[in-house]
């Protein structure tokens, strides 16, 4: 029934184990006296230590402490020189250690009857003693050593402080006074207790008169009437009692009562909690018997020998959901764990485990057996048993997914008493539980608060409980392993016992059973009462052989007999079948059988749709087994033929996770409850499913992540969370509380708004069209499609798109909180007679943690989100949200409360409830600088407007959500606060005096208001198209204001910022600053931006002048030409004038090739005097069918067309694809012109004449592009455009 979870092999057999109650560490000790701290969870050694003998590396690290702290060094013998002797016990001791021990002595306690009133499950949290340090403590023959595993410094304390008697076990006391601190006791050779302090390291009490012999073990319990005892148990063989409530003066105690337990001594001692009942005492002995004693009466109730012959060295207490019948785990020198059932069972003793088959088969010699030494079960998770064997340490696990047999049964509206259904001892019974406070908020209101403003009946800790357990007059026919479930309605419950296999459906109110038969798994209809149960068949009896007949062939004929049975049983088709229950209590069948796969059924999950899982024959990947390719795209209720959605998974822009469809096992399949025929795909097996009683959301459990996915419109995925290792969830609407082996979760979701999601509902709508039409058609004919066209008005509707959103929470763990305080309170001062009232005790105590902050005293929490919460011990089921608190049932069938009070939660709980008015309210009682925190959550939610009204947002954050939210005029004040521009763009009248006086400060200001526009350039223009969009125009042209002024400063914005600006200012009319914008971009030399500007304003001189003096003469000779405008010969000029002069200081190429250099020569006609160079024809380049600037110089030259074309020496490759320039008067206004495609090289740029010549100039612009497609290019004038 065991997996190996983790092993260690050691060279030497394991005597002594331990587990840290948190952490995963686990202590032993070998035969060798060496100790080891090992990770169990990362398989990493952590420390080593020769605690028997003298650890040299101690030694040295204790004298480099010493010289570091200034000590000389000492004369003696140093207390780590001092060999320890064999080691007797290993133990941890920290905070976490400290509060699960007295943890779990209140617990066990409080299950009595007779203790109900003395002890709560709820108490306070003991202060913290060890101030974050864990302290590893071995108790040798000869010294205790204190060794701390953050700072790795140790402390031995020798047995000469001890009375100089040898120390042979160990107990850590769970009360102590307020001055001693921790303290630890000692189990002496001579049978005395001595008490260590860790605080002073000194001896502070003796507990003497109990024993004669050596004390072989010691633990502290609480008894029902909320005593704390000490009980020890010595070699000859007495249990003592004694009193752990001591005070400061009591230095020497005397027993409370003795009694004989074991012949030959007593071994260990363990304490057992008993459900419903008074704890009990767990004891073996040198005699090999076990015996349970009564903590009330202190009377023997059993005593057995679990294995003959063997006696018994290690026991502990067990409960485990998946085992109802066992409750005692103990172990000798074989290869086996052995198990005890409770009396009430049949108290025989049982092989839990063979350890052999768990380890690696390499590990264990042939001719060597396995030998169990020692075993320690975890005490906070108590599906993991550590064994010490011969061979290493083995950490097996027990069926870790098993969950209590409880179902919650839903409350009607107006109670505040809650119920549960639990089986226990072949037996019904009911648990109701509520919260002991009146006054708790429930959730959806602000609820009733006190004068501090925390609610009354929320603490830190652990709520105060009310429950109480009822019997059920309903016998149930089975004591296995069983698993409850309750219907959507909550008007059934049914019991599946999977091992028998045997279901049982029973009626809530009267109890009586409505349908029972052979099944293994069940599953519920979310929607209604509604099941699906996996029908198997009964193996047939095994003849059994009278007791006379034990002739061989008797014997065989059994066994062949044996097999027939279990290979029929194989063999009968396992079909699952749909029943429903109707109102009278009857059960009908709706579905014989689902016809799936040819494959045998593994699984079925209910709700909103019907999943079964089946066995696949292949080996699968345990990484690709959790790979969640096909839930992306599966379609719940999409449009198309078939299993395929119409909307694949690449139309959600959000959908980040994307898995190849080939890595996950197709072994899952949904089908839908009312045509029973599949839906969508085959997909990966979950381990478990959750959905919502809204049929919004689902989610899908693997081992490492929960899949969680939405349903409405369309099946979509919205991502994972990597909570591993989950055993269980509930939906709270947009909430999901998640419940693993060590720690609570709670997961908010929201869809967000999808492009998807939009498209499904517009086909919806159409869809719903279509089918009216055809109703009216079929009712009244063809003329129901006349109708009668009214006025519409268009409006587009603005649709944001918001991602999907998952937050994840811890709420609960099993570590202890740091020392931290989860709120701030301000006290309230009252006078009475002129004197300040005295201040309660608990205040006072508070005080030194707190800083008094808000005003009225309210409490204001300083922390983000509450400090963890202690999870309940072991297997949890998760009831849900009610009265504001998470509510919890354990395997002891005991009700847990989970306060959701701290205002970091309750505003996420709210929001996500769909309440975000009353989320505003409590952020009140949340620090001011956790509120931008909360107001990106409900923007994620989908609660912008409401997030606007939280006090304490950042002008960032709320710009953002108030150009979320379509609140312009706020986010308009919010960018003239963040840019610190609101006196940019006033036109003031006139100046008086002191304006005159003061005009270097307001420049100081004008330039600091400029860097902040500049800063938030994009917001501004986004604010301006917003304002356009919905019609604000004095909003937008407050916007504009700032940016022209930013726009008026040289290298202030960017280009495309600078277009955008002119853009919007000639869309405005704001034609004066337009104009004003032009000059100030020619100035700053961003020609490109000056000619769009000017465009926009319709001024060819004024465009033609941006391009002339920013050096842009090339695009002005294509805009010059083009709308023949009287420059263009100015233009062209100018432009020839200044590629002459590129050309010329240009350095001439060298030419290193001979063969080219003398071709060259031989082409071009050398010049024989300097007085020729002046002669050499000018670079003209001329538009198509222009004539000359220089008449007298074209007779004399000859005609471009006749000089054949030759390339220069570093001439670029010529364009092979023309480009069509468009006139900047005709680019799209809503994005940025088209740049100019440049073709250089070494700064150098190929033209072409319109004869076909290549001139090489220096030419900024790709001239020969332009002019060859100077024919195609169409730009219309800015009067053409008018």
């Amino acid at each position: 029934m065991l997996r190996l979870r983790a092993f260690r092999p050691t060279n030497d057999k394991i005597l002594k184990i331990q587990l840290h109650p948190t952490h995963p560490w686990l202590v032993t000790a070998d035969a060798s006296d060496h100790v080891s701290v090992w990770n169990w969870e990362h398989r990493q050694v952590i420390y080593e230590l020769k605690a028997g003998g003298i650890d040299q590396r101690r030694l040295v690290g204790a004298k480099l402490e010493k010289l570091a702290e200034g000590e000389s060094e000492p004369k003696g013998r140093p207390i780590e020189a001092m060999r320890g002797g064999s080691v007797k016990q290993v133990s941890f001791y920290d905070d976490d250690v400290r509060f699960w021990q007295l943890w779990r002595n209140r617990s066990a306690a409080a299950e009595a009857h007779s203790g109900a009133n003395n002890v709560t499950s709820s108490f306070n949290s003991p202060a913290p003693a060890t101030k974050g340090r864990h302290f590893l403590v071995i108790c040798c023959e000869n010294k205790a050593i204190f060794l701390d595993l953050v700072t790795m410094r140790g402390r031995d304390v020798p047995k000469q402080d001890l009375d100089n008697k040898s120390l042979l076990c160990m107990e850590f006391l769970s009360r102590s006074a307020a001055g001693d601190g921790p303290l630890v006791a000692f189990g002496g050779s001579d049978g005395v207790i001595r008490v260590l302090s860790m605080i002073t390291w000194k001896l502070v009490r003796r507990y003497t008169g109990g024993h004669k012999g050596a004390i072989s073990c010691l633990m502290t319990f609480m008894a029902s009437s909320g005593e704390a005892l000490l009980v020890s148990g010595a070699s000859d063989g007495l249990l003592v009692l004694w009193s752990a409530d001591h005070g400061q003066g009591s230095r020497e105690l005397v027993p409370k009562l003795s009694l004989k337990a074991h012949d030959g001594g007593v071994l260990a001692v363990e304490l057992s909690r008993v459900i419903g009942g008074a704890p009990q005492l767990i004891t073996i002995g040198v005699d090999k018997t076990l015996a349970i004693w009564d903590t009330i009466s202190f009377k023997e109730l059993r005593r057995i020998k679990p294995v003959p012959k063997l006696a018994c060295h290690s026991v502990a207490s067990w409960c485990h959901p998946r085992a109802p019948n066992l409750d005692i785990l103990t172990c000798v020198k074989d290869s086996h764990i052995w198990a005890i059932e409770h009396p009430t069972y049949s108290a025989l003793t049982r092989p839990l485990c063979e350890l052999t088959s768990l380890v690696p088969q390499h590990v264990l010699a042939p001719n060597k057996k396995l030998r169990v030494y020692c075993m320690v079960a975890h005490p906070l998770q108590p599906h993991l048993v550590a064994a010490g064997t011969n061979i290493g340490v083995i950490l097996s696990e027990f069926d870790s997914k098993s969950l209590p047999a409880v179902a919650p049964l839903p409350t009607p509206p107006g109670l505040r008493e809650h119920s549960a259904v639990y089986l226990l001892e072949r037996e019904l019974k009911l648990l109701n539980f509520q919260l002991s406070s009146t006054a708790n908020p429930s959730l959806g209101s602000n609820g009733s608060l006190s004068e501090t403003g925390k609610s009354r009946g929320d603490s830190s800790e652990n709520l105060h409980v009310k429950q109480i357990k009822k019997h059920i007059s309903t016998p149930v026919p089975h004591d296995s392993y069983s698993v409850l479930s309750v219907s959507s309605s909550g008007r059934y419950v049914a019991v599946v016992w999977p091992d028998i296999p045997y279901f049982s459906i029973y009626k809530v109110g009267d109890w009586s059973v409505v349908d029972s038969g052979s099944a293994r798994l069940l599953a519920w209809d979310a929607c209604g009462d509604r099941f699906a149960l996996l029908e198997s068949a009964l193996p047939p009896r095994v003849p059994v052989i009278p007791k006379g007949a034990s002739s061989r062939r008797a014997k065989e004929a059994a066994a062949v007999a044996a097999q027939a049975a279990a290979a029929a049983a194989t063999a009968a088709p396992a079909t699952v079948q749909v029943r429903i229950l109707l109102d009278d209590g009857t059960s009908n069948i709706l579905m014989r059988s689902i016809a799936g796969r040819s494959e045998p059924v593994i699984g079925l999950h209910g709700g909103s749709l019907l999943g079964v899982a089946y066995r696949t024959s292949r080996r699968i990947n345990p990484i690709a087994a959790t790979a969640i390719s096909t839930i992306q795209s599966m379609p719940l209720s999409g449009f198309g033929v078939g299993s395929l959605s119409s909307f694949p998974a690449s139309d959600d822009e959000f959908s980040s996770h994307k898995f190849p469809a080939e890595a996950a096992p197709q072994n899952f399949q949904l089908y839908s409850w009312e045509t029973f025929q599949p839906v969508g795909g085959p997909l990966p097996q979950p381990e478990w499913t959750a959905w919502d009683q809204t049929v919004e959301y689902c989610a899908f459990a693997y081992q490492k992540y929960i899949v969680i996915s939405s349903l409405r419109p369309q099946f979509r995925y919205l991502g994972d969370v990597a909570i591993p290792h989950a055993t269980g969830a509930v939906w709270h609407r947009r909430q999901l509380f998640v419940a693993t082996p060590t720690t609570i979760e709670i997961v908010f979701v929201d869809a967000g708004v999808a492009r998807i999601d939009i498209e499904t509902r517009k086909k919806r709508e159409e869809i719903r069209l279509k089918e009216a039409q055809a109703r009216d058609v079929a009712e009244h004919g063809e003329l129901a499609l006349i109708t009668v066209d009214n006025p519409v008005t268009v409006t587009n509707e603005r649709i944001t798109l918001r991602p999907p959103m998952l937050q994840v929470v811890r709420l609960a763990s099993f570590q202890h909180a740091p020392s931290v305080p989860p709120f701030l309170t301000l006290p309230v001062h009252s006078k009475v007679d002129g004197e300040d009232s005295a201040m309660p005790k608990e205040t006072e105590e508070r005080r030194v943690n707190e800083v008094a902050v808000g005003g009225g005293g309210v409490s204001v929490a300083v922390t983000r989100f509450p400090m963890e919460q202690k999870r309940p011990v072991g297997p949890l089921i998760v009831v849900g949200v009610r009265d504001g608190v998470l509510w919890l049932v354990d395997r002891y069938m005991s009700a847990h409360a989970l306060s959701l009070s701290h205002p970091g939660i309750r505003c996420r709980c709210l929001a996500a409830y769909g309440d975000a008015i009353s989320a505003v309210k409590w952020a009140s009682r949340l620090g001011r600088e956790h509120h931008d925190d909360l107001a990106q959550f409900m923007l994620g939610m989908g609660y912008a407007t409401e997030a606007l009204h939280l006090p304490g947002i950042s002008k960032r954050l709320e710009f953002d959500l108030a150009m979320q939210s379509n609140d312009l005029k706020r986010a308009l004040q919010c960018l003239i606060t963040m840019s610190n521009s609101r006196a940019i763009g006033q036109e003031n009248t006139g100046l008086d005096i002191n304006d005159i006086l003061s005009l270097t400060a307001v420049k100081e200001d004008t330039v600091d208001a400029v860097q902040g526009i500049v800063k938030f350039a994009k917001e501004f223009l986004d604010l301006i198209d917003a304002a356009d969009a919905t019609g604000q125009v004095d909003i937008a042209r407050e916007s504009l204001k700032r940016l022209a002024a930013a726009g008026s400063l040289k290298g202030a914005l960017q280009g495309h910022e600078l277009r955008g600006l002119a853009l919007r200012l000639a869309n405005h009319g704001e034609l004066t600053r337009l104009s004003g914008l032009v000059n100030n971009l020619i100035s700053a030399g961003l020609g490109r931006e000056a000619a769009f500007s000017a465009a926009l304003l319709g001024d060819n001189v004024l465009m033609e002048k941006a391009w002339h003096d920013t050096g842009m003469l090339a695009e002005g000779v294509l805009h010059a030409h083009a709308h023949g405008r009287p420059s263009l010969k100015n233009l062209i000029q100018v432009w020839n004038k200044m590629l002459q002069k590129e050309l010329e200081s240009s350095p001439a190429a060298v030419k290193t090739d001979a063969a080219a250099a003398f071709l060259a020569s031989l082409e071009e006609p050398k010049l024989t005097s300097l007085a020729e160079a002046g002669k050499k024809p000018p670079i003209e380049i001329l538009p198509p069918g222009m004539t000359s600037l220089t008449l007298s110089a074209q007779r004399n030259l000859v005609p471009l067309a006749k000089i054949p074309a030759k390339p220069l020496p570093l001439e670029a490759p010529p364009a092979t694809t023309p480009t069509t320039i468009p006139s900047p008067a005709t680019q799209d206004i809503a994005g940025s012109p088209p740049e100019l495609n440049e073709s250089t090289l070494d700064g150098k740029t190929s033209v072409s004449s319109p004869t076909g010549n290549s001139v090489e100039s220096t030419a900024p612009a790709s001239v020969d592009m332009l002019v060859t497609n100077l024919q195609n290019t169409s730009v219309p004038t800015a009067e053409s455009k008018e």
